[in-house]
């Protein structure tokens, strides 16, 4: 049972988690699935689009728009196109359209008034910078797959993190909904950890790999954990 006096930060993963990624993704690849006419079938392509990405982050360290453009030319070998130059380009930079969850602000605020707040996120600096404009709220840490070179579940995301922050990791509460990128990882540090799951009862995994871990906590979304 977790005791939330026990904390002073909390760390936060943020696409799947505080941004709705996997409305982001197909809100990007419809026009791309359109132009060639291939039908997008929600389930399956983010599913895919989940094997695709944890694929090209296990290779050498290259930026997240990279991984992006790799997922792309990977679904198109899969659906049967090839996606155009001009196509690429605009997914790579897809992120900074994809929509905060309507209740991470102010959750986000509320949080705020307790703890510090971190995040540790598979993204690149630039890319980031436009998802917290829509958070509202200004982050104590950002720790990003770009600044130390590796993507989680890597064990270096979360070590820098803690050598960042500078308290004891069990006075670190880490909150994400990828039990494959976070959780899992979390487990094999000792660290506390809360599931946002807000996939809830929908059937597969979305975007993210199949794992099997154990949070500290699960809750529905973000307001729940707040109060």
């Amino acid at each position: 049972m977790l005791r939330f006096d026990d904390f002073d930060v909390l760390t936060f993963d943020c696409y799947g988690t505080l941004i709705d990624w996997e409305t982001g993704i197909l809100d990007a690849l419809r026009p791309v699935f359109a132009a060639h006419r291939v039908d997008l079938v929600p389930e399956p392509t983010l599913e895919r689009y989940g094997e695709l990405e944890s694929a090209a982050e296990r290779g050498p360290y290259r930026e997240y728009k990279a991984i992006l453009r790799a997922v792309l030319e990977g679904l198109g070998s899969h659906f049967g196109f090839t996606p155009t130059a001009r196509e690429l380009e605009q997914f790579s930079t897809s992120v900074k359209d994809w929509p905060a969850f309507p209740d991470s602000p102010a959750a986000l605020q509320a949080l705020h008034k307790k703890y510090r707040l971190a995040i540790v996120s598979n993204i690149d600096d630039d890319l980031f910078a436009y998802s917290a404009q829509r958070l509202q709220v200004r982050f104590d840490w950002i720790i990003t797959a770009q600044q130390v070179k590796s993507y989680k579940p890597s064990l270096n995301n979360f070590r820098t993190a803690f050598d960042r922050i500078g308290v004891p990791q069990n006075r670190i509460l880490h909150v994400a909904q990828s039990l494959f990128h976070d959780i899992a990882p979390a487990n094999t540090l000792g660290l506390s950890s809360v599931w946002v799951n807000r996939r809830g009862k929908k059937e597969g995994s979305g975007a993210t790999p199949v794992a099997q871990a154990r949070p500290d906590l699960e809750v529905p979304d973000l307001s729940a954990l707040a109060k």
